[in-house]
């Protein structure tokens, strides 16, 4: 596997992939790889001749209070799992290669972003549009894949490639889940052992929030009692627990047949998020 760590070095490598008549394509992350990630890179591979990763922590989609210095960073690592996968180049490029010291261009992405994270991370979404449409020029694959855990992430980056008419498909993929249930998320390492016991109810109460709704129980009442119920199982706050249009990420009142339930949620220091379709759930 190459890692490159500058722009014009990955356009090398896609050149000459591209007049090859391979197709390319990307999984943008953050590092911390885990089995979410990964099962990004196994699905890009059936699909691709060639795959490139991107480890890149984005200082521009964090807040000034949040965790951007110990946000968990082990490249050695990430870089013998991508080997592993068979992944045949990892971009990993250094701040100053991605923003230019004057740089003063942001993408900002409207409608989708006025509620859930970007209500209790203001700016967040405007670092991820602003990265994520760098990454898609910067390498023009065929597609991109992105995780359904960051589910309001992945409709930002479809109406951003609509609309600002980037050539490139994207996909999401399925959430990865622990036995327990729990999302597999980098942040979970921040977990003390009694949290982490704790942050599979999250799941818990969306399956069971979700079969509620789907049989017919009022929608709002159904979400109040859900945040009822995480308060009682030991969360010590909630930021959204909402259910909402799969699409426009708009609030339902009355679930029809396009409906998610969304959650963000914090244990201690750590918050976590997690979203479900609205369904019936059997275990």
């Amino acid at each position: 596997m190459e890692v490159v760590r500058t722009i014009a070095e990955l356009r090398q490598h896609t050149s000459r992939w591209r007049i090859a008549g391979q197709t390319i394509g990307l999984i943008p992350t953050m590092g911390a790889l885990h089995n979410g990630h990964l099962s990004l890179i196994k699905l890009a591979q059936g699909k691709c001749d060639r795959v490139i990763a991107t480890i890149f922590v984005n200082p521009r989609q964090f807040l000034p209070n949040e965790d951007f210095e110990e946000y968990p960073r082990n490249e050695e690592s990430d870089i013998q799992k991508l080997i592993e996968m068979g992944v045949d180049l990892l971009f990993a490029p250094k701040a100053p290669e991605m923003y230019q010291p004057d740089a003063s261009t942001t993408v900002v992405i409207s409608k989708l972003t006025d509620c859930l994270c970007a209500t209790s991370r203001p700016g967040f979404f405007d670092g991820v549009g602003t990265v994520v449409t760098k990454l898609l020029i910067q390498a023009l694959p065929d597609l991109a894949i992105f995780g359904e855990k960051d589910y309001q992430q992945l409709l930002v980056i479809k109406r951003l490639t609509r609309d600002l008419d980037i050539p490139v498909e994207i996909i999401g993929a399925p959430t990865i889940r622990e036995a327990d249930g729990l999302a597999v998320s980098s942040r979970n390492v921040f977990l003390s052992q009694p949290n982490r016991e704790t942050a599979s109810k999250v799941f818990e109460i969306l399956k069971k929030t979700a079969t509620a709704i789907a049989l017919g129980n009022d929608v709002l009442a159904a979400c109040k009692e859900a945040r009822t119920e995480l308060i009682l199982a030991g969360f010590s706050g909630i930021d959204y627990f909402e259910a909402r249009h799969s699409e426009t990420l708009e609030l339902i009142q009355n679930f029809e047949n396009s409906g998610r339930l969304f959650a963000a949620v914090w244990l201690g220091p750590t918050r976590l998020i997690d979203n479900l379709e609205i369904k019936e759930y059997r275990d």
